[in-house]
């Protein structure tokens, strides 16, 4: 059996997906996942699912939602159940099974470890299988809705999409270093708009298009990042920035050779 929460919550038996629809049975499933192996209280779960504001009948409440979800998890011809009920809570055991949100950072430290390395093609090609995992935002939620949930599955969220962001900037730096600039522009304008702060990607777009014989589209992307900055947090571009604004501007040679590999992240 396969869980997947890099995208709205499903499991996966063979070819076959299941989805819960009860939200508070799918929450308590979350967090087991989450913490897979390890006891979670009931305490814990409450919180996720009321936050501060407990229902009279909490206790109760909890009980039917973790005979619920024994029910989903029971799957014709398994024996057992994942869901163990062990003082003073609960744990879901893995197994053999799989969780998608463990397989992505292990795929990430791979590649980084590759990247070190300086197999860049390597690299690339984990990064993306790492990538390929996602189905969207982490549990289907968007990020606006982060505090929507209890403090377990907020910060787990933020987690893996902060994992998610720098896998995305060294799949780019592989893609510069390997010469793959062309292919790497309309990743970077996707990656730009969807992290309009995020400096680091606006640093290799401008790069990309300059390696691709595009100075002028460069320098745009330079104008469009300082506008932001200076409109949403009164801030210029940081040093990185300018400092290839400035060769750019100089026609400076040494930009068209590709960077040494990155050594930490």
């Amino acid at each position: 059996m396969r869980y997947e929460m890099l995208g709205p919550l499903r499991v996966r038996d063979e070819n076959t997906y299941f989805t819960l629809h009860p939200h508070k049975v799918e929450i308590v499933l979350t967090v087991l996942l989450i913490r897979a192996d390890c006891l979670v209280s009931p305490e814990q779960l409450m919180q996720e699912i009321w936050g501060e504001d407990l229902p009279r009948r909490a206790v109760a409440g909890l009980h039917v939602y973790i005979s619920q979800l024994r029910k989903f998890l029971k799957l014709p011809g398994a024996s057992g159940n994942p869901v163990e009920t062990r003082a003073p809570g609960y744990v879901l055991h893995k197994g053999d099974d799989q969780i998608d949100t463990q397989i992505f950072p292990e795929l990430v430290e791979e590649g980084r470890s590759l990247l070190r390395e300086q197999r860049t093609d390597e690299a690339a090609s984990c990064f993306s299988r790492a990538l390929a995992l996602w189905r969207g935002p982490v549990l289907g939620r968007s990020s606006d809705v982060t505090g929507a949930q209890g403090p377990i599955i907020d910060g787990f969220s933020i987690w893996l999409t902060e994992i998610r962001r720098e896998c995305q900037e060294m799949l780019v730096e592989c893609q510069l270093q390997l010469g793959r600039h062309r292919e790497a522009v309309g990743m970077l304008y996707a990656l730009t708009a969807e992290n309009p702060m995020c400096e680091a990607f606006y640093r290799q777009l401008m790069l990309a298009l300059y390696r691709s014989e595009r100075q002028a589209d460069a320098l745009k992307v330079y104008q469009s990042v300082r506008k932001t900055l200076n409109d949403e947090l009164g801030l210029e571009p940081g040093r990185p920035l300018q400092d290839l604004q400035r060769a750019i501007l100089s026609g400076d040679l040494h930009l068209m050779s590709s960077p040494p590999a990155m050594s930490d992240h």
